[in-house]
């Protein structure tokens, strides 16, 4: 066991070594300003989905109202920078991440008394609430229209820097994510989801760690989506409505959910289907549906993690 965890450790590292290297050269060799996009999406996206599964893939709790965060921080940044003057485009995003996180502090005590199908049901009725409220208060918020035209009024306006600076956070971010998995807090959170009954017998309070939880997955989702809002220049309500949240947890079940890099993975082909199938036939949703049914059978573990597995059942037989 001490051996198979420091191979997934060495693994999670070299990952994020990869995953850096990859985006980081990826503009050199792009032949267009639209790949340069998809891939800074991609990289939003990976930031969405391994905050998702903190939650789910290490802790237990599918959350089905992940949306809520994250529209949360695009309108915190859209709304900011239009509806302010002189607002710095840094400070937005922190805000957009603050707000992504008190909203969790204030959604989680009720969240996190329930379990099960319950949990997943009042998150998905939380997110609701805020889409419609988003949705109906138009002279705020501009109802369906969302908000347009959002500057960044610096440096950041050139594309390119402004994806090196999405890298640049998102890697931290991730960083962050993968640190926090190993270290003590993280291993109490993946024995809340193995049994969190003999957890609490310990002596641990299993709230306190899932509410913790629920905040930095909450925070680092607002995170997400305030990048988002500033690469796209534009919101809109369907960034906090339930299809948004469905689709992270596509990502995370076709990539691996058991595995840290696998909610990446799964947001890198899921985003390939749709933007560069979708542009050429209207039918890319039977694609989706096809690969997601081809990993069920064939990869049950999902795309990283059967990977995984098969990599620790080579060494086994190597040692024998």
């Amino acid at each position: 066991m001490q051996k198979e965890s420091k191979i997934i450790q060495q693994q999670g590292i070299w990952g994020w070594l990869i995953f850096v290297i990859l985006f980081a050269l990826f503009p050199f060799f792009a032949t267009s300003e639209y790949q340069v996009k998809l891939a800074n999406k991609i990289m939003t996206f990976s930031l969405f989905a391994a905050s998702f599964n903190l939650l789910y893939g290490y802790t237990g709790m599918l959350s089905f109202g992940q949306a809520a965060f994250y529209g949360l921080g695009g309108y915190a940044v859209g709304m900011l920078m239009t509806k302010t003057t002189g607002c710095p485009f840094l400070l937005s995003v922190a805000v957009g991440m603050i707000f992504g996180g008190l909203a969790a502090l204030i959604l989680g005590p009720l969240c996190i008394r329930m379990t099960g199908v319950f949990f997943t049901m009042l998150t998905l009725a939380f997110a609701e609430l805020l889409w419609g409220v988003v949705f109906k208060w138009y002279n705020f918020t501009g109802g369906d229209n969302g908000i347009q035209g959002i500057p960044l009024n610096s440096i950041l306006e050139n594309s390119r820097y402004y994806y090196y600076f999405t890298l640049g956070v998102v890697a931290l971010a991730l960083y962050f994510c993968l640190r926090l998995v190993r270290s003590p807090f993280g291993l109490v959170l993946k024995t809340i989801h193995e049994n969190p009954i003999r957890t609490e017998f310990i002596g641990l309070k299993i709230k306190r760690y899932q509410l913790a939880i629920f905040v930095i997955s909450g925070a680092l989702t607002g995170l997400a989506g305030a990048l988002f809002a500033g690469e796209q220049r534009s919101i809109h309500p369907d960034m906090l409505h339930w299809p948004m949240s469905g689709e992270v947890i596509l990502m995370a079940i076709l990539g691996g959910f058991s595995t840290f890099w696998g909610p990446s993975v799964g947001a890198g082909i899921i985003l390939f289907i749709q933007d560069i199938i979708g542009a050429k036939t209207e039918y890319w949703e039977i694609c989706i549906g096809v690969v997601m049914l081809a990993i069920v059978i064939l990869l049950p573990r999902g795309v990283v993690g059967t990977f995984q597995g098969l990599r620790f059942r080579s060494r086994k037989e190597e040692t024998r």
